[in-house]
């Protein structure tokens, strides 16, 4: 299993990028962030720091949208990034959230997101792509390589993310949402006649290093209601009881009442009282090195490639050190100097 860790562009930039300078050195191989432009700081620009500093982890973002980057656009930074530090990119990518609706806008559509995917992974790996009515390609990119994976909760976007995804990110580690939304992907790739195991499955999820669990609940709520504002996207095309999505995803959002994004994945925000604590401990990792160890490996069975941590709580050096000294390490795969 792959370990990533994702940051908010949260000034100082410097903070960010001795954060991930930190992870590299723990084990992690990638390092993700939110991108949310008013929000934040710009995490493009942010990246270039980060390659510079660091000898093999892959940036990117956790995730970017068609809506406020023009994919074109999107290639030829991601395509200069892996010309200047060796394909060393990953590209996240779904219908627009905070950085859309900041600015009252609206997420794309499946169609235009489906589109989007297939523009990008063609432009961002040096192809020919038919755009707007022209054929186009970044003619200086041929060498460039860039996983353009897909986030996803509901059936029509985790269909497109089997049919023309890099890969899938799930943002909650509850594993029965991942086993069915796993399952959801892969069926739909073979549908579309590719290989179900080519499609990189990375779950990411809040993680807090700890014994006091109460503690740790009221800094992680903050990802119930970040994950609710999806949730509720989803309930509205489907119905809360119509058996297209899980119940676990979708009834904990009974009581939710509205979503402030100046409070935007922050811990102890205002308007996620509605998170119950067992949603928390569901969609997170909570607890002591073995408790993560044994959530770890849950996930590993069921086909999960990368957990990516978010790490947006008042302890995140500590659990940043445990998951390298202590957590990592159990989860490695055992080599031997001598059989």
């Amino acid at each position: 299993m792959d370990f990533g860790v994702v940051l908010q562009c949260t000034p100082p930039a410097a903070r960010v990028i001795d954060l991930a300078r930190r992870a590299e050195t723990y084990g992690f191989t990638y390092v993700w962030t939110f991108d949310s432009h008013i929000l934040w700081e710009e995490p493009y620009v942010i990246y270039s720091k980060i390659l510079d500093e660091t000898r093999k982890v892959k940036v990117g973002p956790m995730v970017t949208n068609p809506a406020t980057r023009d994919i074109t656009v999107t290639a030829s930074v991601f395509a200069t990034l892996n010309e200047m530090y060796g394909n060393r990119t990953v590209i996240g990518i779904g219908r627009g959230d905070s950085a859309v609706r900041v600015t009252n806008g609206k997420p794309v559509s499946v169609a235009e997101l489906r589109q989007s995917v297939i523009e990008l992974k063609g432009l961002v790996n040096g192809q020919s792509v038919e755009y707007k009515g022209n054929t186009i390609r970044l003619p200086w990119a041929q060498d460039s390589r860039t996983a353009v994976m897909v986030a996803a909760y509901g059936p029509k976007v985790l269909a497109v993310t089997g049919e023309v995804g890099d890969g899938f990110i799930l943002q909650l580690a509850d594993p029965s949402i991942a086993e069915w939304t796993i399952k959801a992907v892969k069926d739909a790739a073979a549908a579309a006649g590719r290989d179900p195991e080519s499609i990189y499955i990375c779950v990411a999820a809040p993680a807090y290093v700890t014994t006091d669990i109460p503690h740790a609940r009221d800094q992680l709520r903050w990802f119930g209601g970040m994950v609710g504002n999806h949730v509720a996207d989803i309930v509205e095309r489907y119905g809360d009881n119509g058996g297209a999505v899980p119940p676990a995803l979708t009834e904990y959002i009974k009581n939710r009442q509205g979503y402030d994004y100046n409070q935007h994945g922050q811990a102890g925000n205002t308007h996620t009282d509605f998170v119950p604590d067992d949603v928390i401990d569901r969609f997170c990792i909570i607890g002591p090195p073995e408790e993560h160890v044994r959530r770890l490996e849950e996930l590993k069975t069921l086909g999960v490639n990368q957990f990516a941590l978010y790490l947006q709580h008042d302890d995140k050096d500590h659990t940043l050190s445990e998951y390298g000294e202590r957590i990592i390490p159990s989860i490695a795969d055992v080599v031997l100097a001598k059989e």
